[in-house]
């Protein structure tokens, strides 16, 4: 025991063995918070920047580093920043395009809680925020000459309207006017798009949904170009909104099944949308698979077009919308997406509380709205448990 103490040989046993020649075929977990060097200038060297290195969990974990080359490679962007969840990666990234004064022109159509960023934080804070049909891109141009934003802000495909964005298109309009495009790409994954290849600037994804897939996971990433993420990164050691390497871990190995799983996902799809538009319990069907997109289709990878559709309760409200959710058994009724089950949402109850019922309506998000996010089921028994659960849901 080499005369020490056991109190002492508790606490040091065994910690900080020097890595020998082998390498695990799996990234591991480093839970540490912090992390030594054999010099006190080796360490110095690190916190200069002047060699690669690790010393502070809040300013950088191999963990999370690992997971962020990946998704990074996977949008072919230069750097990625990980958050501890969707809404933090979106925080963070606005917060990195803008400052007190400027002026930012959005989707009017965004996810309920970043319509609230913008409005009840960012807007405190002195930059104001225009939302625009992005889908007319008419209407983008005279909104950007008119504004004069500083960024652009959008979502690959809308939430839960499923309006599909043009993103080359944008991105041309954003160059003319000297601003920057911020596109949320989480219902369209990196297998279906990739937003910098087109022009965007900065993509935002909740790694919560299709990136992790599992529904055991919170987190966010930002992906963008080596300077921006240095600067995204030296913001995020001030906000202190890092992902755990836990969670890191858990969505590296999620990535790992990530195209195979969003394939099966998307095929299913089409197959439910068909049969919901054909459904008499159907008012309408939102789902990029069964339009024509025009030149927005040029930006998908392959004829993937997602895995997500929303649909209207033919003279449904709230109350059919809830027997509706009640009488799921195989779709699982949850606030969120992605997953390898079929998720089931509300969003006048949940993602768009935030919108008031008349800014609803202005949208077209009705009382009747259900956004269903397929899972890996097979569509047929989806297609069986959705007859059930809508013949409840219309019942007398």
């Amino acid at each position: 025991m080499d005369g020490r103490h056991v109190e002492t040989i508790a606490v040091h046993a065994g910690e900080r063995a020097e890595p020998g020649d082998f390498t695990a075929t799996v990234a591991p977990i480093h839970a540490a918070s912090s992390f030594s060097y054999r010099s006190a200038a080796d360490q110095e060297a690190v916190f200069n920047d002047e060699r690669p290195g690790f010393v502070y969990t809040r300013y950088g974990n191999p963990t999370v580093a690992a997971l962020e080359a990946t998704i990074a490679d996977l949008e072919g962007g230069e750097a990625a920043v990980a958050t501890g969840s969707g809404m933090a990666a979106m925080h963070l990234a606005i917060l990195g395009e803008v400052q007190a004064g400027d002026r930012i022109l959005a989707s009017k159509d965004l996810y309920g809680s970043t319509f609230a960023l913008l409005t009840n934080v960012f807007g405190v804070l002195g930059i104001r925020t225009t939302f625009v049909d992005t889908t007319d891109l008419a209407a983008v141009e005279s909104a950007m000459a008119e504004v004069r934003p500083r960024l652009l802000v959008v979502e690959t495909i809308s939430n839960p309207l499923m309006r599909v964005a043009d993103i080359p298109a944008l991105a041309t309009i954003v160059k003319g006017h000297r601003a920057r495009l911020l596109v949320d790409s989480t219902f369209a994954s990196p297998v279906m798009v990739n937003p910098l290849r087109h022009g965007a600037h900065v993509v935002v994804h909740s790694t919560t949904k299709y990136l992790s897939g599992h529904g055991d996971t919170t987190g966010g990433v930002i992906v963008t170009d080596e300077v921006r993420g240095h600067e995204l990164r030296e913001l995020n050691k001030l906000v202190g909104s890092l992902m755990s390497p836990f969670t890191a871990w858990l969505t590296q190995r999620g990535v790992k099944t990530l195209p195979l799983r969003f394939a099966q996902q998307a095929r299913s799809t089409v197959t439910v949308a068909r049969w919901l538009a054909a459904h008499p319990s159907v008012a309408q069907v939102n789902f990029p698979g069964l339009l024509d997109l025009g030149g927005a289709a040029r930006q998908f990878n392959g004829d993937l077009r997602g895995a997500i559709l929303s649909f209207d309760i033919r003279g449904g409200g709230a109350a059919e919308v809830h027997r509706f959710m009640d009488a799921l058994t195989v779709c699982v009724p949850a606030t969120t997406l992605g997953d390898v089950y079929s998720l089931v949402l509300y969003p006048a109850m949940s993602s768009h509380r935030a919108y008031t019922a008349e800014q609803r309506a202005t949208l077209g998000i009705g009382e009747g709205l259900v956004r269903l996010s397929v899972g890996i089921e097979h569509p047929d028994d989806l297609i069986a448990h959705l007859e059930k659960a809508l013949a409840a849901a219309t019942a007398v």
